[in-house]
């Protein structure tokens, strides 16, 4: 925490550590897919997103700069931490700028629209930054069990608000910006009201062949197979994020195809992968299977461990690079993705064979409402708990030799 007033105090005048404890009182306002999409399509008010944007976004950023702290000292010392720190503070007191002023002023309004642009772009490279700065604490420390048990638990929340956050500035920026997407003129900001589920799987399919097949100069075949349920005969369509529906499919597609074609490398035949999506009354399900040869039990948890990653450490240059490359961070984040919206991603193996990846969206733009952390007493408990021994048995590598038990 010293860290943290201390760049506060650097970076921006003013009461901003005051401000972080005063708005993280306050717990987030989750906001369901219908509620965003009500609003852009009927109710569409630059004024009232910039009343309700300037009371929103210091809750949300204060809630988790408070996370932040509670980071061990040697992590936030990390340069990447820092300069990811000072634009959390930036952007905290950008915000804070505006708490007083008239929402009638069109000027005033307009200069909103502005900065929430800038901190958009300001953090772009978030995930990777501060995907840098856990490298630079490992290369350093080390890591041991209850550390990485917390990087874990901070880094799922971190990137759950920090996706959040950018949903709010990517809905107002793209609705009162000034710009419309022409190859999107039906979308309510990011969001796409009649989502073509399968038009998204082919895109990302695509995108990953192309990389497959620069790298192996061959790839999988995609069978695709579709089950509307829900109105039989008609599109597979919901209310959702192209985008981040993009982001999972293409990750699962890279891995699934990076699988098929190692595991087959010696017989030059490629398993196609398989892919079924359908649509019910409360879930549109997508199963993604290879024939990849799998993973053993014991290593699924792993691919979901922010801190697991054996990657050769890669070079933060732009935000246009290969997104998340050598971070090992594509599954996690597609998690993330996934629970936003109250649905999951989930995986399941079959050790020899291949991979099973599920992907649960909700079909209901009611009951698709934001996942949002929120720091209270529950959530600085969990960073200072001393964490006891497991109440299970732990087996030894070597069996017992019965022949030395004496009894009483």
């Amino acid at each position: 925490m010293r860290l943290l007033r201390a760049l506060m105090r650097g970076a921006a005048p003013g009461n901003i550590p005051q401000q972080v404890d005063f708005y993280s009182r306050f717990s987030p306002s989750p906001l369901s897919m219908k509620q965003f999409l009500d609003f852009g399509s009927e109710n569409a008010c630059e004024k009232t997103s910039f009343m309700f944007l300037r009371q929103e976004l210091p809750v949300r950023l204060a809630n988790i700069m408070k996370e932040i702290s509670l980071l061990p000292d040697n992590l936030l010392r990390t340069p990447s931490v820092q300069l990811v720190q000072s634009w959390y503070v930036q952007s905290l007191q950008e915000i804070l700028d505006f708490k007083d002023k008239s929402s009638e002023d069109s000027g005033t309004v307009q200069s909103f629209t502005d900065t929430v642009i800038k901190i958009r772009n300001r953090h772009n490279d978030v995930i990777p930054t501060m995907a840098q700065g856990v490298i630079e604490y490992k290369e350093s420390f080390g890591i041991d069990p209850v550390t990485s048990q917390n990087v874990q638990y901070f880094l799922d929340r971190f990137y759950m608000s920090r996706i959040s956050i950018r949903m709010l500035l990517n809905q107002h920026s793209l609705l009162f910006g000034g710009k419309i997407n022409p190859a999107h003129p039906k979308h309510i900001g990011s969001i796409d009201p009649n989502c073509n589920v399968v038009e998204v799987i082919k895109d990302g399919y695509e995108n990953a062949k192309s990389l497959c097949d620069l790298y192996y100069m061959s790839s999988p075949e995609l069978i695709l197979e579709e089950l509307n349920s829900k109105s039989p005969g008609q599109p597979m369509q919901v209310v959702y994020v192209p985008s981040h529906l993009y982001h999972m499919v293409f990750e699962l597609f890279k891995n699934a195809m990076r699988a098929t074609m190692e595991h087959h490398a010696d017989r030059g035949i490629y398993p196609a992968i398989h892919v079924q999506i359908t649509l019910g009354n409360e879930d549109l399900t997508v199963k993604m299977s290879d024939r990849g040869g799998g993973v053993p039990m014991r290593k699924i948890d792993r691919l979901f461990n922010y801190m697991y990653s054996t990657a050769p450490r890669p070079r933060v240059e732009t935000s246009r690079a290969t997104p998340l490359a050598g971070f090992g961070y594509g599954l996690p984040i597609s998690r993330l993705y996934a629970q936003y919206f109250q649905g999951d991603l989930k995986l399941y193996s079959l050790e020899g064979y291949g991979t099973d990846a599920v992907i649960y969206i909700k079909a209901l733009s009611t009951e698709s409402i934001e996942r949002l952390p929120v720091y209270n007493k529950a959530a600085w408990k969990h960073y200072k708990a001393n964490h006891e021994a497991d109440d299970w048995c732990v087996p030894s590598s070597e069996p017992k030799d019965m022949t030395t038990f004496r009894s009483m």
